[in-house]
């Protein structure tokens, strides 16, 4: 059944100027610290205090990471029986052009040093009200050859004149992602950060120094500020010693009054709190495998965290562990919000609802064995579930005195918490329900006052700091546009499950580990009167009480609702002028209290160089990079399947707009050379154009919607493979092999691997197929190959494994770009692999494929009056 799909339902937050007051100050940020399935990420690295002397720069490690690629280092293996972990051939065989074989990274900036001056001279002179600084400064920049893996520009140079600048159809932009973890971590500092009195800029390794008084030259706003003494040098050489002056990004630990007891030690780490709320609709074959997982999840959970059991169907049952014996539960009505005296009655009662794994295991196995199935006859959809009650009544006992209190426990204020729904249906009974049917004659106007219903207890779940994640499983239509706003609102994610198996599960345990922190705040500042559009994440603009005032501060800040490493923010810029400096700068202060409960502020500062030079500036375009903004852009635009179809045209317009803008006629032609610079657009985005975010290739508009919504919210690593597809060929030895993602991949005698970012797709050609053993063998490698290939990422794929002609097997083609139908020059340019293959493997291939009337990449670009560009 189709559901409805409501414009302001799943989507990011779309900050404009219009919605972000400019003029909102900078508070200090506290900065996030992720999780891993596995363990703590950002553990408190070793602080640096003012008198230590840290490293002068930070060197990251040009590694793949999880999300794309196999950790180097393992030794190459030979396949036997059974086979072992696969790994990529050392170096990666290339990848046909115009596909890159490294991990799916942009390249790094270059942070070049800056020009010291001499050291000798009068103070500094006013003129007009600005500063200019003489003589007695220094710069301290010292290069660095590497990028923040939190931030990544569309381009690592700007264009000087507005006009080519603010070209929409290419666009410049960042992505930042909050949570990202750092290797190796960023350097601490225990002391107040010195901040730039007029726009709130804190200092950085680009500033001027004046070295005899301290004082030092904001890059922002340019206004000299002072440092009370600590900037006072003999040397630029001495300023180096500080974190902030020699790396781009420092982390600020605030160990005030605020956080007296604060130690950096896994000991210190503040318990997690997990409430399961559980519908129990369920029939029995998705029951039992709900319970598999469920058992699964508990025995996954570190000792400390803390478990509270909630079920719901047309009443809310929360389960009580102070009973050893028997699963025991006290009831509560769902046909509307629970009193306030029935929750006293509740939460001040004699039974312990939240309790440590450690002391509870056995109880929530019994808990969880004693679930039953639905016994009445009626259909799924029928079924009355008081979700959004049951999520009310979650919320009031995390909130409510907790009863580890009567351990000797007491709950520190301010904690993380995190509320798993485990859906098998839409929420049909009490509030934020929906009709049964979507015939009903007020379903229109039901379905909007729940939509505003569970968007204000997704609001009222963040405000106290707990995030709802709603993953549904099952065959019955989960009503995807009423739930989204609950999960979206908290900072949360709702996601779509086949049934309560084997990704369920690995999502429910990563989605109880992923947390990085709380109350986030992220302040954008931009040099040289460059303008921060449009932002597209999952935030909203920040209230003006929410952070501090500087006397011109034009800081862009934004309210995160969590701060995750699986998450991103889009930000889209352009310049209110031409630009007349040799650089511009920006700086992205992110603020946050991390899982520790310390309050921390990582401060990332980037300079970017300018340029007249149109070619020099499309050089430096990092594709991906420019290809995951345009998919944000372009998704959030996209609300319903009619948009969705209206913004492929929109993608067939951006392709042109920039050959005509950038690229070159054709002689006697009417034909555009597309710029030889931009080489893997076009391709990335015609795989977003005819995939599963923009296409037609899933069916139910309620898939579309939860896809589009991790979209616009997910990391650049996932945002990537979600737009296109990475594609790796199984060899002999256990080695894959990286191949554009076209149909001639699929041969016969191979074993193919396709990574969707929510999907992976193992093919087998129907020859290796009917060999059993070595066709077992390519399997297992390639199963473990997609295992650790999204080991960490969130929310885990489907893994789907079939042979070539089964019907299973169109998942597979359908993402996969036809080729087949071009000549056969261009086929080899594009796809090198193919001379490897005899004339008869060549022939056999040909065969094969059935034809159809969508066109290949070429015949799109030709169609669209521009020349495909040339591999590289």
């Amino acid at each position: 059944m189709a559901n409805r799909q409501q414009s302001s339902s799943g989507y990011s937050s779309s900050a404009t100027p219009s919605n972000l007051d400019p003029k909102l100050g900078a508070p200090s940020f506290p900065s996030p610290s992720s999780s891993s399935p596995s363990r703590p990420r950002f553990p408190p690295p070793p602080v640096i205090q003012s008198n230590q002397i840290p490293s002068p720069s930070i060197k990251t490690p040009n590694l793949p990471s999880p999300a794309n690629g196999i950790r180097a280092g393992s030794p190459v293996p030979h396949m036997s029986t059974p086979p072992g972990p696969p790994v990529f051939s050392s170096p990666l065989q290339p990848a046909a052009v115009p596909f890159r074989t490294s991990p799916a990274t942009p390249q790094p900036v270059a942070y070049s040093s800056g020009s010291s001056l001499p050291t000798s001279s009068p103070p500094p002179r006013f003129s007009n009200g600005s500063v200019e600084l003489h003589n007695q400064t220094s710069d301290v920049t010292v290069e660095h050859d590497v990028e923040s893996p939190n931030i990544l520009f569309s381009a690592h140079k700007v264009l000087k004149q507005k006009k080519l600048a603010s070209t929409p159809s290419l666009g410049f932009g960042v992505l930042v992602s909050p949570g990202q973890d750092v290797s190796p971590g960023p350097q601490i500092i225990q002391r107040d950060p010195h901040r730039c009195q007029n726009c709130g800029a804190y200092a950085n390794l680009y500033c001027k120094i004046l070295l005899g008084s301290g004082q030092w030259q904001c890059v922002i706003c340019r206004n000299l500020n002072g440092s009370e003494g600590e900037y006072i040098a003999p040397s630029k050489e001495e300023l180096r010693n500080l974190p902030e002056l020699s790396s781009p990004l420092v982390d600020y630990v605030q160990t005030g009054n605020k956080r007296p007891g604060f130690l950096p030690v896994s000991e210190s780490r503040i318990s997690a709190l997990v409430v399961l709320v559980i519908d129990e609709c369920l029939d029995e074959q998705h029951l039992q495998h709900l319970q598999s997982s469920l058992h699964a999840f508990v025995d996954s959970l570190p000792p400390t965290t803390r478990l509270g059991i909630v079920l719901y169907g047309r009443t809310v049952s929360v389960y009580d562990f102070s009973e050893e014996s028997t699963a025991s539960a006290d009831v509560l009505s769902g046909d509307k919000s629970p009193s306030e005296d029935a929750l006293r009655a509740l939460i001040y009662g004699t039974g312990i609802y939240l309790s440590p794994i450690h002391a509870s295991l056995p109880i929530a196995h019994a808990i969880l064995s004693s679930l039953r199935a639905y016994k009445l006859n009626l259909p799924e959809v029928s079924r009355d579930r008081c979700l959004g009650t049951a999520v009310e009544v979650a919320l009031a006992i995390i909130q409510g005195p907790s009863a580890e209190m009567s351990r000797g426990v007491v709950k520190r204020a301010g904690g993380n918490s995190r509320i798993i729904v485990c859906a098998g249906g839409p929420c049909t009974f009490g509030p934020g329900s929906v009709p049964h049917s979507l015939a009903h004659p007020n379903y229109p106007h039901l379905e909007k006052a729940a939509l505003k219903w569970m968007e204000n207890l997704g609001r009222e779940a963040h405000r106290r700091n707990t995030v709802v994640d709603i993953l549904c499983a099952g065959t019955c239509p989960a009503r995807v546009p009423v739930l989204q706003p609950l999960a979206k609102s908290s900072g949360g994610v709702l996601i779509l499950h086949d049934d309560f198996g084997e990704a369920f599960g690995v999502n429910l345990q990563r989605a109880s580990t992923r947390a990085a922190g709380s109350h986030g705040l992220l302040e954008i500042r931009c040099s040289d009167n460059i303008l921060v559009s449009q932002v597209i994440g999952p935030g909203e603009a920040a209230h003006t009480d929410s952070h501090e005032s500087f006397k011109s501060n034009s800081a862009l800040a934004i309210q995160m609702l969590s701060v995750e490493e699986t998450q991103s923010f889009a930000l889209f810029m352009e310049p209110r002028g031409d630009i007349k400096s040799d650089f511009v700068y920006f700086q992205f202060a992110i603020q946050y209290s991390n899982t520790y409960q310390a309050d921390i502020a990582r401060v990332i500062t980037v300079r970017l160089p300018t340029v007249d030079s149109i070619s020099t500036y499309l050089d430096s375009v990092q594709d991906e990079v420019a290809a995951v903004l345009i998919g944000k852009r372009t998704l959030l635009r996209a609300k319903n399947f009619s948009d969705a179809i209206d913004m492929q045209v929109t993608l067939d317009e951006r392709i042109k707009d920039v050959a005509r803008k950038f690229g070159s006629q054709v002689p006697k032609s009417k034909f555009y050379r597309y710029p030889k610079e931009l080489t893997l657009l076009p391709e990335l985005l015609f795989h977003l154009r005819r995939g599963p975010l923009l296409g037609n290739i899933l069916g139910h508009e309620d898939e579309r919607s939860v896809l589009r919504s991790l979209f616009l919210n997910a990391s650049f690593d996932l945002s990537l493979r979600m737009l296109a597809p990475r594609c790796l060929m199984h060899r002999e030895g256990g080695t894959f092999e990286e191949l554009p993602a076209y149909d001639l991949a699929m041969q016969p005698d191979a074993a193919v691997v396709l990574d969707h970012g929510t999907d992976v797709f193992i093919w087998l050609g129907a020859e290796l197929a009917a060999q059993e053993g070595k066709s077992a063998a390519a399997l297992a490698a390639c199963r473990t190959l997609a295992e650790e290939l999204t080991e960490l990422r969130f929310p885990a794929p489907r893994i789907l494994a079939f042979k070539e002609g089964s019907s299973q097997a169109r998942y597979f083609v359908s993402r996969l770009i036809p080729a087949h139908k071009d000549p056969p020059y261009e086929q080899e340019a594009r796809f090198p692999q193919l001379r490897t293959l005899t004339a008869d493997q060549r022939i056999k291939l040909k065969s094969s494929f059935i034809h159809f009337d969508e066109p290949s990449f070429c015949e799109w670009m030709r169609s669209l009056k521009v020349l495909p560009p040339e591999p590289s």
